[in-house]
């Protein structure tokens, strides 16, 4: 397998001005493609090679140590960025679904009260990563934070919650040159950019997967 760049389904100015233009090219064509291209050096030529990046990443222990490294950041580079670009779009009129809406209350009081618990993890992230809203084997939604590359599909991480249905890059390069050191900012406009429909199937996929399905139990 050779692991390539997904294709955007929107320009790179189709965000703005929430996320800018050349931020997007930027992080698209140089950081999310240093990614793919160091995942596919390290892997060539190994048993590994045939394997998904989900596959990779769920099995980090059983990976010679002379790749895992290589793996772990580059293989997490290319599977965050890859979810980070889906569950982004245009503006549009859509929110959660019944489901996810009434599961999102429950859990943590109201929608407002989701997004700051999930600005809290993004803003508290020391240095760079990443903040996510996961879900668990039981169907239960998490808000949690990993450094760097990392992500919850990893089982040595021991997260809340194994399936990521939101996923925000808070490294630098994701913000700077719009928002300089203004992280908060950049944290709360990128609300006006998710792209729900996309996470309402994620949630809807997770819901019917059978127990076990993460990996991460």
């Amino acid at each position: 397998m050779t692991f390539e760049l997904p294709t955007l389904r929107y320009e790179f100015d189709a965000l703005e001005p929430h996320i800018d233009a050349r931020t997007m090219e930027i992080h698209y064509t140089k950081h999310h493609a240093g990614y793919v291209a160091k995942l596919n050096a390290a892997v060539d030529g190994t048993e590994w090679a045939d394997k998904t990046t989900e596959e990779l990443l769920k099995n980090l222990s059983d990976l010679p140590e002379s790749i895992r490294t290589a793996v772990r950041n580059n293989g997490g580079g290319h599977w965050n960025h890859s979810l980070f670009w889906s569950v982004m779009g245009p503006s549009e009129d859509v929110g959660p679904n019944e489901e996810l809406a009434e599961k999102i209350n429950t859990t943590f009081g109201s929608f407002d009260a989701m997004k700051e618990k999930f600005a809290q993890a993004a803003g508290t992230r020391f240095g760079s990563g990443w903040a996510w809203l996961t879900v668990s084997e039981q169907g239960e939604l998490c808000i949690c934070s990993t450094a760097n590359q990392d992500n919850p599909l990893m089982a040595d991480l021991d997260m809340c919650g194994c399936t990521p249905l939101l996923a925000l890059d808070v490294w630098e390069h994701a913000y700077y040159l719009h928002y300089q050191n203004r992280r908060p900012e950049y944290v709360s406009a990128w609300w006006n950019v998710v792209n729900w429909t996309a996470v309402n199937a994620l949630w809807t996929n997770a819901c019917s997967a059978s127990s076990g399905s993460c990996g991460c139990s």
